[in-house]
C-alpha cells in the first residue's frame, strides 16, 4: 500500500509539473520567444522550424521529468526490492524512450501544424484521423519494430509448455507468430505475460520472471486472460475509446486556440508557439475521462478472468498465479474504492479471486 501510495504521488507531481510547465510557456510568452529563436536560427520554413521548435521545448520538458522519472523507475524500485537494473542501464533504456517519443511529437507538431495552415477550421478533424490510424499501426507494429530495443525476446524453451500455448490460441481462433519468452529479469523481480500485435504479428510472450516461480498450468491461465482481450476485441474496443477522446482533445484545443490565441500573445491559432497549449489541453481531456478508460479496462479484465477459467477449467491454477502474481508485483490486495476507480486498470487482486472462487462453485 505504501509502495503504491508513493507511485501515485509522484505520478501526481509529475503530471503536475508538467502541466504547470506548458502553461507557463504559454502564458508568460516563454513559447512565443523560444518560437522567435528558432526562427532566426531555422528561418521560416515550416518543417525546421517546428522540429527544432519541438526538440526545444522536449528538451525542457525533460529536465522537469526526469528528476520524477528517475525516483519513480529507480529509487523507488530498488527501495521496494523490485529493480535489478543498474542506473547506466535505467538512464539508457529512458534516452530511448525519450528519443522515440521525440520523433513522434516531431512528427505531430508538423503535422498539427501544416494543417492549421492548409485548413484551419477542419483541422482537428483531420489529425484526429491520422493519430487514430497511427495507434492502430502501433498496435500492430510495436511488438516486431519497437519491443526489441528494449528487450531480449527469444523462442520459449520449455517445448511442453510453448505447445499448450500455442494450441490454446489455435483454438480460440486467434493464430500467432510463436511463444517467446520475454526478458525481463535483468531490469525487474516483476513478472508478466502478454499477447501482442495484431493479426499476423499477433505472439505470445511470457517473462522470465513469470517462468522462474510459476508452474505450466498457472502460466497457461494467465495466457488464457491475455488470449480473452484478443477473443472479445477488447483492443479494438479500448482503440475506439482512445480516438474518441482524441478526437474531443483536438476539437477542444481547437476552440481554446480560436478563442484565446491572441489573447495569450499567439499570432493567431496557427502559431507555432500555441503547440504547447494543444498538448495541454488534449492531456486535461485524458485525464477528465480517465475513470472511464479505467472502468472499460476493468470490465474487460473481469471478463478476461471468466473465460480463463472457462477455458482452462483450472480454477486452484488461476487462483494460486494471481496470489504469486500479486505478491511478485507488489499488488494493492483491497485498495479503497475511490483509488480503485481513480487509478486502477484491473480490479483488485482480492475482488479477482474471490470472483474465481463463485465461478469455481459454478463449475
Amino acid at each position: 500500500t505504501r509502495y503504491h501510495r508513493l507511485r501515485r504521488r509522484i505520478s501526481f507531481l509529475d503530471t503536475t509539473a508538467q502541466a504547470v510547465f506548458l502553461l507557463a510557456l504559454v502564458l508568460t510568452g516563454g513559447s512565443s520567444a523560444i518560437r522567435a529563436s528558432v526562427q532566426s536560427i531555422a528561418g521560416t520554413s515550416l518543417v525546421p522550424l517546428v522540429v527544432v521548435y519541438v526538440i526545444v521545448i522536449a528538451a525542457l520538458s525533460e529536465v522537469v521529468h526526469l528528476p520524477f522519472a528517475f525516483y519513480h523507475g529507480v529509487v523507488l524500485e530498488r527501495r521496494y526490492g523490485l529493480s535489478t537494473e543498474s542506473t547506466a542501464r535505467w538512464l539508457r533504456d529512458h534516452l530511448k524512450a525519450v528519443a522515440l517519443v521525440l520523433i513522434v511529437l516531431a512528427g505531430a507538431g508538423v503535422l498539427v501544424t501544416a494543417l492549421l495552415r492548409a485548413a484551419p477550421a477542419q483541422w482537428w478533424l483531420i489529425a484526429s484521423i491520422i493519430f487514430v490510424a497511427g495507434l492502430v499501426l502501433l498496435a500492430r507494429f510495436a511488438p516486431v519494430l519497437l519491443l526489441p530495443l528494449f528487450y531480449d525476446i527469444r523462442p520459449l524453451a520449455r517445448d511442453g509448455l510453448r505447445e499448450r500455448l500455442v494450441a490454446l490460441a489455435d483454438k480460440a481462433g486467434t493464430p500467432v507468430l510463436g511463444a517467446y519468452e520475454w526478458r525481463v529479469g535483468d531490469r525487474t523481480t516483476k513478472a508478466n505475460a502478454a499477447l501482442v500485435g495484431i493479426g499476423r504479428t499477433r505472439r505470445i510472450l511470457v517473462s522470465d520472471t513469470l517462468l522462474a516461480v510459476h508452474s505450466d498450468d498457472e502460466v497457461e491461465t494467465v495466457f488464457a486472460h491475455e488470449l480473452a482481450h484478443h477473443v472479445y476485441g477488447d483492443i479494438w474496443s479500448a482503440l475506439a475509446l482512445e480516438a474518441a477522446l482524441l478526437t474531443l482533445g483536438c476539437y477542444v484545443a481547437d476552440q481554446v486556440l480560436s478563442r484565446f490565441a491572441l489573447a495569450i500573445g499567439l499570432d493567431g491559432k496557427v502559431d507555432v508557439a500555441g503547440l504547447p497549449l494543444i498538448l495541454l489541453t488534449g492531456g486535461l481531456v485524458s485525464l477528465v475521462f480517465a475513470p472511464v478508460a479505467y472502468a472499460l479496462s476493468r470490465a474487460h479484465e473481469r471478463r478476461a478472468d471468466r473465460y480463463a477459467l472457462d477455458t482452462t477449467q483450472n480454477s486452484a491454477a488461476f487462483i494460486s498465479a494471481m496470489k504469486r502474481l500479486a505478491a511478485t508485483n507488489l499488488a494493492e490486495d483491497r485498495p479503497s474504492r475511490l483509488v480503485e476507480v481513480l487509478f486502477h486498470t484491473h480490479p483488485s487482486t482480492a475482488a479477482r479471486i474471490d470472483a474465481s472462487s463463485v465461478t469455481s462453485v459454478g463449475i
